[in-house]
């Protein structure tokens, strides 16, 4: 839109500016024309009757005096031509004719054509031929003005840059709280300026945002109240069957009765996530923050190590960062066993946080759609395993509170490498 704009606007103002010089130029033309024939009218009566009083032999050095730039007089019947003259030839000619009046017949050819130059011929009173050579042209322009219109066009160039930024910058804006749209509401309303559609634009997105985090915030109510309406009643039926003789039927119940605690909590947990971005960033010194994680794994026996180091502190939120590495560990250590988190620093200053495995991986097709909730793999990720297929989207929903990016890609050899793409301490 913005390169539209410039070339729209700089265009129409380049347009209207060559018009203006057209007009201008022409019009210096039609004046300088005029000035031009006016002075040869009158030039003309007085050097010929000069040239016609004085000795012949003077007349040579009188030559000199009576040029002029755009005429000059010769002493001979001058060069050959065409007698096919331009309308203006014919008008100087008519011009000079009516000003030397019938004393001094004229005759005119056309010597050149490009540039234009004619000699119009005549005989003085004691017979001998006088040449009047006429090259009609305008004045030259000035060596300044190409300057003049070089900075002319520089600022037409800068005028038409601000004008289009001062408009398309609150759309820019716009765009780019667009993309950056938190659900929990957590974004900073942006300003409303500029045109007044932009601004209406701006005034609704804003309203849009609050309506959005509004739904949302009713919607985690609703499934915390689900939750612990629910809890209640799968304790008692918990308790009840636990009372129960043993029997194949009481171990069934109860896998039953954890599986519906274990989804109830989780789909809990994955609608608090979308309010990740109600918690506050802190500085946060990542390496101390991973050694920790990591041996509260190895604490509880788990095969957890850790590699690499940034060895600078950060501004992130730690809850969210702790529950997404955490769901990727327990990822890890589900399906392979074993995991390793190696850490470093990004080209472009961020930091990447990768938690690798040697587990069955994911296929090719599927690595974006394990990422939205409720997404189970038939073969290694099943409800036999425990899974409620939310742990990832947890964190895929937590990633976005933290300003980063989650891509999960299967390593050579077989296993799965989730990268976490923390932004840069400047960002």
């Amino acid at each position: 839109m913005a390169s539209r704009l410039y070339l729209i606007l700089f265009a129409g103002l380049l347009l209207a500016h060559g018009l203006s010089f057209g007009l201008l130029f022409y019009e210096r033309y039609v004046t300088a024309t005029s000035m031009m024939l006016g002075n040869l009218e009158q030039d003309v009566i007085t050097s010929v009757a000069v040239l016609d009083r004085i000795p012949a032999a003077e007349r040579a050095e009188f030559l000199p005096h009576l040029t002029r730039r755009t005429y000059r007089y010769v002493l001979s019947s001058g060069e050959s031509g065409s007698a096919e003259l331009s309308e203006r030839a014919q008008n100087i000619t008519r011009l000079i004719g009516s000003a030397l009046g019938p004393r001094y017949p004229v005759r005119a050819e056309t010597v050149s054509r490009r540039p234009e130059r004619i000699q119009v011929h005549l005989t003085l009173g004691d017979g001998h031929p006088l040449t009047i050579e006429v090259a009609p042209s305008t004045m030259p322009i000035a060596q300044w003005l190409p300057y003049v219109l070089a900075i002319q066009l520089g600022l037409l160039l800068l005028i038409t840059w601000l004008a289009v930024r001062l408009a398309t910058r609150p759309l820019a804006w716009l765009a780019n709280a667009a993309e950056s749209l938190s659900p929990s509401g957590g974004s900073e309303p942006l300003r409303e300026g500029g045109p007044t559609e932009v601004a209406k634009a701006v005034s609704a997105f804003n309203a849009m945002q609050d309506r959005i985090a509004a739904y949302l915030s009713e919607r985690l109510q609703i499934l915390a109240a689900i939750s612990h309406d629910l809890q209640t009643p799968i304790t008692r039926m918990k308790l009840r069957t636990e009372a129960m003789d043993e029997s194949p039927l009481r171990a069934k119940l109860i896998d039953d009765l954890d599986e519906m605690q274990h989804l109830v909590r989780e789909g809990v947990a994955y609608a608090r996530s979308a309010h990740g971005a109600s918690e506050p960033p802190l500085k946060l010194d990542l390496d101390a923050f991973l050694d920790s994680l990591v041996f509260d794994y190895q604490d509880t026996g788990k095969d957890v190590v850790l590699a690499g180091c940034v060895g600078a502190p950060i501004f992130t939120r730690p809850h969210a960062l702790r529950r997404v590495i955490g769901n990727l560990i327990d990822n890890a250590v589900k399906y392979a066993g074993a995991a390793e988190v190696e850490v470093v620093r990004a080209a472009d200053g961020g930091i990447a946080v990768s938690v690798l495995d040697r587990g069955p991986g994911i296929p090719e097709s599927e690595l974006d759609a394990v990422l939205q909730p409720f997404y189970r793999l038939e073969a290694s990720r099943n409800r036999d395993s425990g899974g409620a297929g939310l742990g990832l989207a947890i964190a895929q929903q937590l990633t976005l509170s933290l300003n980063a990016k989650l891509v999960l890609e299967n390593r050579e050899g077989g296993g799965l490498r989730a990268t976490l793409s923390l932004p840069s301490a400047k960002a």
